[in-house]
C-alpha cells in the first residue's frame, strides 16, 4: 500500500481562488506538434546539447516534474507499525494485482462464502465471474432488512497493466463489473454463513447448493438456493414465495454462536453447529430431504466455541477452537460425547482455525493477540481422562499481525500458501515454503520484524473473513465493514 495525500489538489484550488489561473502544461510524452522555438539559436554543433521531448535536457525537465507531482510517499504500509498522519488515505498499488474489484452492499455482512459452479476448474481468463452467498448485519431496529444473499459478481477483469500486451482473446473482451443479487428475508442478523453444494444426479439439471446461516437469534436456518442461482442465467425465473423459505430451522442452540462447518466427507450434507455456551452439535440431512439433529451435544469446551472444521480425509474427525484458549479433535461416534485430543494453544481466545486440504495433519490456528500458527497434528497426543494433553511446538508461528485473528484459510490449490485477515484491517498471504536462512536476519528487504514467508499485504477496512475460490486459481475473497473485494 502507498500513501496518498488527501489534499493533493488544495494548492491548485487555493490558486483559483485567488484569482490566479494554473499555467496548462501538457503531460511529458504529449503526441502533439509543436514548434522549437530554439532552432535557429544554435550557431555549431558545439553549441547543441541534448534535449529532452520539450526542448530542454531530460535532468532539468525530470527535476522539475518532480517538484511539481503529487506528493505521494510510495513507503509499503505495514500494519501495526505505520501511522498515517492526519489527512492521509491508503492507496493500493496497481502493479501488484491481477484482479482487484470492490463492491459495497445495503448492509456489511459478517460471514460469506463461494458458491461451486459449472464454469471449469483452474480459470484463468478474464473477465471472471464468482458466485456467493452472504449474511447482512442490519442496524439495530432494523433487524426486518436482515437477508441472506445469493450474488452473481461478472464482468471481473484484470488489472489493466499497461506495460503488458496480451494476446489472450478472452483479456480483450470488455465488460463492465455487475452484482447481480437475490435476497432471502432473515429474521436477525447473521453470524456465519456456509455452503454445501450435492453431487448432481442429472447432468441437464443444476446441482442443488443448501446454505447453513448462523443467527444472533441462536437459530439455524438451512435455505435451498438453487432456484436463486439458476434465475442469475436464466431471465424470466420466477422464485415462488416457498423457495424463498427455509427448507430447515435447527433450534437446539440455546444461545447464538459462530461455528459452523459442512462435512466435505458425507455428499448428502452433515452440518456442525457450536455456539457461546460450549455446545457442538451435529445435524444430519437424511435420503428424503429432512433433517435431524442429535439430542446430546459434544461437551468440553469451558467457553465459547468460536470454529469448528471437518477433517479433510476422515469422514468422523472433526476439530473445535474456543475462547477457552484450546483446540480439540473430537470423533462424532463417540457415544461420550467427550473430545479424543485437547491441547491449550494459546493465552487468549482462538478465534479461527483451517484444516490443509492438501496435507491434512496440517492444522493453522488464530488467536486473540494477532497471533496465528500452524499444527503437526502428528504431534498431538491423545487426552487421558481429566487431563489436558502436552502442549507441542507449532511447525510455524507468526505474531506480525498486532490485532485479533478474524480469519485464517488454507489456500486448497497450493498446502503452502495460507490467507490471513486480522483486526489490523488487513488481509495478509503467507508462504510456508520460504525458509529461515541461519545467515540472513528473520527483515525482509531491510524492513524490520517482517517474516520473510510474507507474501502480500491488502488493506481491507474491518475485514471479518476470507476464502479462496477452488476453481480460480490465487483468487481471494473477503468481507468487512467497508464491503467487499
Amino acid at each position: 500500500m502507498a500513501k496518498r495525500a488527501a489534499d493533493e489538489s488544495e494548492e491548485l484550488v487555493g490558486a483559483l481562488k485567488g484569482g490566479d489561473r494554473p499555467e496548462n502544461t501538457p503531460p511529458p510524452n504529449e503526441a502533439e506538434d509543436f514548434e522549437d522555438e530554439f532552432e535557429d539559436e544554435f550557431e555549431s554543433d558545439s553549441d547543441v546539447v541534448e534535449a529532452g521531448v520539450d526542448g530542454r535536457p531530460d535532468e532539468e525537465r525530470e527535476a522539475e516534474e518532480q517538484r511539481d507531482a503529487m506528493d505521494m510517499d510510495e513507503q509499503v504500509f505495514m500494519p501495526g507499525r505505520t501511522k498515517l498522519a492526519p489527512g492521509e488515505t491508503l492507496s493500493p498499488d496497481p502493479s501488484t494485482y491481477e484482479m482487484l474489484h470492490t463492491f459495497t452492499t445495503t448492509w456489511p455482512c459478517l460471514s460469506f462464502d463461494i458458491v461451486p459452479d459449472q464454469l471449469g476448474n483452474e480459470r484463468k481468463t478474464f473477465p471472471a465471474t464468482v458466485y456467493a452467498v452472504a449474511g447482512t448485519q442490519a442496524a439495530m431496529g432494523k433487524e426486518n432488512e436482515n437477508s441472506l444473499m445469493v450474488m452473481k459478481l461478472s464482468g471481473l477483469s484484470r488489472m489493466d497493466h499497461e506495460e503488458e500486451e496480451s494476446d489472450d482473446d478472452d483479456d480483450e473482451y470488455d465488460e463492465e463489473p455487475g452484482l447481480d443479487a437475490k435476497n432471502i428475508p432473515l429474521p436477525s442478523t447473521a453470524n456465519r454463513v456456509r455452503v454445501h453444494q450435492l453431487p448432481p444426479k442429472d447432468s441437464s439439471k443444476p446441482p442443488m447448493t443448501l446454505t447453513a446461516t448462523m443467527t444472533e437469534s441462536s437459530d439455524i436456518f438451512i435455505h435451498d438456493i438453487t432456484p436463486q442461482l439458476t434465475s442469475f442465467d436464466n431471465p424470466g425465473t420466477i422464485i415462488t414465495p416457498k423457495q424463498q423459505k427455509a427448507l430447515h430451522t435447527i433450534r437446539s442452540h440455546r444461545s447464538e454462536g459462530y461455528a459452523l462447518d459442512w462435512s466435505p466427507l458425507s455428499p448428502i450434507g452433515k452440518l456442525l453447529t457450536g455456539d457461546n455456551d460450549g455446545k457442538i452439535f451435529i445435524t444430519t440431512r437424511k435420503e428424503g430431504g429432512t433433517f435431524s439433529t442429535d439430542n446430546k451435544p459434544f461437551t468440553g469446551h469451558s467457553s465459547s466455541v468460536e470454529d469448528l472444521q471437518w477433517s479433510p480425509n476422515e469422514r468422523n474427525v472433526f476439530s473445535s477452537c474456543s475462547s477457552d484458549g484450546t483446540v480439540k479433535i473430537w470423533d462424532a461416534r463417540s457415544n461420550s460425547r467427550k473430545c479424543q485430543v485437547d491441547v491449550q494453544v494459546s493465552n487468549t481466545d482462538v478465534n479461527v482455525l483451517s484444516w490443509s486440504n492438501k496435507t491434512a495433519h496440517l492444522l493453522a490456528t488464530g488467536a486473540d493477540d494477532g497471533q496465528w500458527a500452524v499444527w503437526d497434528l502428528r504431534q498431538w497426543k491423545p487426552s487421558s481422562a481429566g487431563s489436558r494433553s502436552p502442549t507441542p511446538s507449532p511447525v510455524a508461528s507468526f505474531d506480525f499481525h498486532k490485532e485479533q485473528i478474524t480469519s485464517i484459510e488454507w489456500n486448497p490449490n497450493d498446502d503452502s500458501i495460507i490467507a490471513v485477515a486480522a483486526g489490523d484491517n488487513t488481509l495478509t498471504l503467507w508462504d510456508l515454503a520460504v525458509e529461515f536462512d541461519d545467515e540472513e536476519s528473520k527483515d525482509t528487504a531491510g524492513v524490520q520484524d517482517v517474516p520473510p514467508q510474507l507474501l502480500f499485504v491488502h488493506y481491507m477496512e474491518m475485514v471479518k473473513e476470507c476464502h479462496w475460490h477452488r476453481q480460480i486459481p490465487g483468487t481471494v475473497m473477503g468481507t468487512g465493514g467497508g464491503g467487499f473485494g
